[in-house]
């Protein structure tokens, strides 16, 4: 590993970005430093605020890490950016708290990227802690594909993993829309041509907004197969799990907004309301014949209320 003053030689700068998730940050820091060695790693984590001891922790266990330190929660993309603009690598690693290295995860990744230099991005094949299949990259949502979601038909008519590709269709490198944020390498050169990560997202389709980007600059996006990581999955975002299905649609229609224009985001825009609302309005009729908990009951219509309202 390359120490926080050798910067200049340093081939691949890893960001960690953490909020409260103290123990898997320590364990992404620990596979970072059992499957680096050797190779010329420079890693940053950016704290966003936490409060469970995070900072202390990484300071005393992991003195080689370069540590950010925000005083309010700012983010996945804004936090990235933060790390982005304070190194020079030729590459960026993307790596969540947690997730964990695999041997040879990291070398694999660059490979992929300098025997393909029309790619802008090498994304990692995702396992679950069992080493089971998890969702590692997708194409790009439409409005069908988006109304069919809404009414949970998607599976039916796209296969039981969407939007993801299946488990065998991930055994094998190929090219992609784009890859989850999780694990993903990026070339440096590409930020010439796209920027930075748009900071205007939150939690949630960042990544697809930024490889949409590199598609349309006239980049290619990979997924590697034999890259692979354990990612434990959303720990932060459990965290503020009443408020989580309006910051997917809110960012989802940014992403329509943004890159479909105002015709789609309107139609997505409705398309949502109304799932929404005949859903509390089912959750409530549900409840009156069969009485279940009220407690659950609250839980579910609060979940499409935020949905309905807060994705605005």
């Amino acid at each position: 590993m390359t120490s926080r003053n050798e910067t200049s030689m340093v081939e691949t700068t890893i960001i960690v970005v953490n909020w409260n998730t103290c123990d898997l940050t320590c364990s992404c820091l620990e596979s970072i430093a059992h499957h680096s060695a050797g190779l010329n790693v420079d890693t940053v984590v950016v704290d966003n605020a936490s409060s469970d001891g995070s900072q202390a922790c990484i300071r005393e266990r992991f003195p080689w890490v370069r540590l950010i330190v925000n005083e309010i929660n700012v983010g996945f993309a804004r936090a990235n950016n933060q790390a982005i603009r304070a190194t020079e690598s030729e590459f960026i690693l993307l790596l969540n708290s947690d997730a964990e290295l695999l041997p040879g995860t990291l070398r694999n990744l660059v490979a992929c990227l300098r025997a393909h230099p029309e790619a802008a991005v090498a994304g990692a094949r995702l396992l679950n802690p069992d080493g089971s299949f998890q969702a590692s990259y997708a194409q790009f949502p439409s409005l069908v594909s988006e109304a069919l979601a809404l009414l949970k038909l998607a599976p039916r008519v796209y296969g039981r993993y969407f939007p993801s590709a299946g488990p065998e269709d991930s055994l094998h490198t190929t090219r992609a829309d784009w890859v989850g944020g999780a694990c993903m390498l990026v070339r440096r050169a590409t930020l010439q041509h796209v920027g930075l990560m748009d900071e205007a997202y939150f939690m949630y389709s960042e990544e697809m907004d930024w490889c949409y980007a590199m598609h349309r600059a006239g980049w290619a996006i990979y997924y590697c197969a034999d890259a692979a990581v354990v990612h434990y999955g959303g720990q932060s975002v459990q965290q503020v799990n009443e408020r989580k299905l309006a910051m997917l649609y809110r960012s989802k229609l940014r992403f329509f907004h943004k890159n479909y224009g105002r015709g789609q985001f309107f139609m997505l825009r409705l398309m949502i309301a109304l799932s929404s609302f005949v859903k509390v309005v089912v959750t409530i009729l549900d409840y009156m014949v069969d009485q279940r908990s009220r407690k659950e009951t609250m839980k579910h219509v609060r979940a499409q209320w935020n949905a309905l309202w807060l994705s605005e």
